[in-house]
C-alpha cells in the first residue's frame, strides 16, 4: 500500500506541475505582446529622452519619410562634395592661366625689345653682313595726279 501511496503522490506533483506550467504559459501569453503600449498623453521632457516617443507603430507609420530623409542627405553630401573638388580644380586651372598670361607678357616684351629698330640696327652693324644701313635723307613723296 504504500508504494501505491507513494506512486499516488508523484502524480499529484506531476498534475501540479503541469497545472502551474500552464498557468504561468498563460500569464505569459497574456503579457507578452508584439505591440508597443501607447505612449502617454502628456508629452515631457522624461518621455522624450526615455524613448518612449519612437515606439515602433510611430516608427512604422513615418519610414518612408526616414528613407527619404536618409537620401536627401546622401545627396546632400555628394553635392557638396563634388562641388568642393569642382573648386579646387577651378583654383588650380586658375593658378595655371596666371602663369600663362605671365609668360605671355614676358615672351611679348621681350620680342618688343628685340623688333625695335634701333636694336635691329645694332645687331645688323655687329654682324656687318648686310647692306642695310640707316637713311640720311628724308623719304619722297612721290603724288600721282588723279584722271
Amino acid at each position: 500500500m504504500e508504494e501505491e501511496e507513494k506512486i499516488e503522490q508523484k502524480e499529484d506533483k506531476a498534475q501540479e506541475h503541469e497545472e502551474r506550467l500552464k498557468e504561468t504559459l498563460q500569464k505569459i501569453k497574456q503579457t507578452a505582446s508584439e505591440e508597443d503600449p501607447r505612449p502617454s498623453s502628456q508629452l515631457g521632457l522624461r518621455t522624450i529622452l526615455g524613448g518612449d516617443l519612437l515606439t515602433t507603430e510611430i516608427v512604422r507609420s513615418q519610414i518612408w519619410l526616414f528613407v527619404l530623409i536618409v537620401l536627401f542627405a546622401i545627396v546632400y553630401v555628394a553635392f557638396r562634395y563634388q562641388c568642393q573638388q569642382d573648386m579646387i580644380t577651378i583654383d588650380q586651372l586658375e593658378l595655371k592661366l596666371k602663369d600663362a598670361k605671365f609668360k605671355a607678357l614676358s615672351s611679348s616684351s621681350t620680342l618688343t625689345e628685340k623688333c625695335r629698330e634701333s636694336h635691329v640696327l645694332e645687331i645688323l652693324k655687329q654682324n656687318k653682313d648686310s647692306l642695310l644701313h640707316q637713311a640720311d635723307q628724308p623719304p619722297y613723296i612721290i603724288q600721282v595726279p588723279e584722271e
